[in-house]
């Protein structure tokens, strides 16, 4: 499977279409319901996390999903710098109480993460899910590892930096979130990081997604203040 894969991915150029070159792979190639790769440059909750590609709408709201509650199969693999794989994500209720709900709501049975790195070196993380339970394959495993592996040189080949830049500025997803992160950060006198946490708050309290609450923030249509 890894040959057949590497000559899927011989003609795609770098960046942007490698990305969706490989997550489309993943559909198709490893009997998984949608991917998604995501660039993360730092711990996630400073919320350094964006949505650089995903083959479709469940991708988005998961991402969107781990950014607001700060848990989830994306970010055990960044942190742990290791594979993250659940075959039955109803069995994970105590591990992520507040996005194992959430997932298996929009429909999703099972989840396989990958993280994106060189040496010590995280760059992101590759997200499978489907809406079947059930563990991969070995073969499918393995081109899970090779388009990993794809994934991490895609990332690498960004011209502007060996840490994504270019990727990030092209991001499908919470880039806004960013922008609000820094507007409540000027308002209310916090760190980053508080900041961020006061969004996901927010949002989580009022079920909302972290990307709307974002945008909202950034339009002004909503003004965070120091209780909340």
């Amino acid at each position: 499977m890894t040959d057949r894969l590497l000559a899927l991915l011989g003609d795609a150029d770098g960046g942007l279409e490698l990305v969706r070159r490989i997550c489309e792979l993943c559909v198709t190639e490893l009997a998984v319901s949608g991917a998604g790769l995501s660039v993360m440059t730092g711990a996630s909750a400073d919320g350094t996390q964006i949505l650089v590609h995903s083959t479709g709408e469940a991708g988005k709201h998961l991402e969107d999903l781990q950014l607001t509650v700060g848990e989830g199969p994306s970010v055990d693999a960044y942190v742990s710098g290791e594979a993250v794989l659940v075959p039955d994500l109803d069995a994970e209720q105590d591990r992520w109480p507040a996005y194992a709900p959430g997932a298996t709501g929009l429909g999703v049975a099972a989840v396989f993460s990958f993280p994106l790195q060189v040496g010590a070196a995280r760059l992101g993380v590759l997200d499978l899910y489907r809406t079947t339970s059930g563990p991969l394959s070995a073969p499918r495993l393995s081109g899970a590892l090779t388009l990993a592996e794809a994934g991490t040189v895609a990332l690498l080949d960004d011209t502007d930096a060996a840490q994504g830049a270019r990727l990030l500025g092209q991001g499908e997803l919470h880039s806004v979130v960013h922008q609000a992160t820094g507007i409540v950060t000027v308002h209310l006198d916090v760190s980053l990081q508080e900041a961020l946490i006061r969004i996901r708050a927010y949002a989580y309290a009022h079920q909302l997604s972290l990307n709307e609450v974002g945008g909202r923030i950034v339009r002004r249509e909503l003004v965070l203040e120091t209780g909340e």
